[in-house]
């Protein structure tokens, strides 16, 4: 069964203008708590400007950083930062998600783990921050580290990603998390740029390369490990987010419209639907007198330019 919900007449709350003023264009990933240490856990973005680090002498703590604070108190517990003095536009964006893995010597420990524009996931000991591992590369990396310059500098992954914002999935079942990525190569082009007063200030440019074959791929990654299990490629970037569920499946939506359904454990396609535009949200499971549905929502993507809808797609399970 699929039931196909339009959101083109939902009215939002009238919470008054100041509260979208305050909205602006910024984007809030939700933190993972721990209620039993009572820790709260979040990712941070770039600093700016974005290029041109002049303006910001130092690591610019604590951007692009993991970081764990007292959900009573709101004191700094710890951080872990991933890219210092971040002239790449590699900020930490995906969710954290909060479980357990092995650690070098095969203890099972309570980790935080986070997947990374820079096409890694980190597999960090939930108390003191530690980064116990991280992942094989799940995208290709060139050139990484090369600073931008004023005629452009060629990097890869590029500053979408690696993971672009997109949630991952873990499944105990299988000890893989499930991560939708980008491979868009790019040109860093660097200017010098004073703030501007509140208006966006990237001190230059990242521009995509004419030619370059753009595409995404949803990877396996074994937390335990750090070994890639499986990947499957996209013709287009993945940018959304990814559903995992405990029996076996993993859902994944694409810009062309498809929402896919693959085994968990080896990355076979086993399903998939047309949802008439872009599908680039994470699903949800949920459960209605004893029956489990899927839901999802096919709106498009404006950072990529995939097509735009307005439905929420809702299938049931057999």
């Amino acid at each position: 069964m699929v039931l196909v919900i339009s959101l083109e007449k939902a009215q939002l709350p009238n919470q008054g203008g100041d509260f979208y003023k305050t909205l602006g264009g910024g984007v809030w990933m939700a933190p993972a708590v721990d209620r039993d240490t009572h820790t709260v856990f979040f990712v941070v973005g770039n600093p700016s400007p974005d290029l041109y680090g002049v303006e910001r002498p130092g690591d610019n703590l604590y951007t692009d950083s993991m970081v764990a604070i007292d959900l009573n108190t709101g004191a700094y517990k710890w951080h872990y930062q991933y890219v210092a003095h971040d002239v790449w536009d590699l900020d930490a964006v995906s969710p954290v998600i909060l479980t357990e893995a092995r650690d070098k010597s095969g203890q099972m420990r309570k980790v935080a783990i986070h997947g990374g524009k820079t096409g890694h996931v980190y597999v960090h000991d939930r108390a003191t921050g530690e980064l116990i591992r991280f992942s094989e590369a799940m995208v290709p990396q060139e050139a990484m580290w090369s600073l931008p310059t004023k005629t452009g500098a060629r990097m890869l992954p590029g500053a979408n990603g690696g993971v672009e914002w997109s949630p991952m999935a873990f499944s105990p079942k299988t000890r893989l998390v499930y991560a939708a990525n980008l491979h868009q190569p790019m040109t860093y082009h660097v200017e010098e740029a004073q703030y501007p007063g509140g208006k966006l200030w990237l001190g230059g440019a990242f521009k995509v390369i004419p030619g370059e074959k753009q595409w995404g791929r949803l990877a396996a990654v074994n937390v335990d490990t750090g070994k890639l299990a499986w990947k499957v490629d996209t013709e287009q970037p993945l940018i959304g987010g990814v559903l995992a569920t405990a029996g076996g499946l993993v859902f994944n939506g694409e810009g062309n419209g498809y929402f896919r359904a693959f085994d968990a454990s080896t990355g076979k396609k086993l399903w998939e639907y047309q949802a008439g535009a872009g599908v680039n949200a994470p699903a949800v499971s949920y459960m209605v007198h004893g029956k489990q549905y899927v839901a999802v929502a096919a709106g498009g993507n404006t950072q990529l330019d995939f097509k735009r809808g307005n439905s929420v797609v809702v299938f049931a399970l057999p």
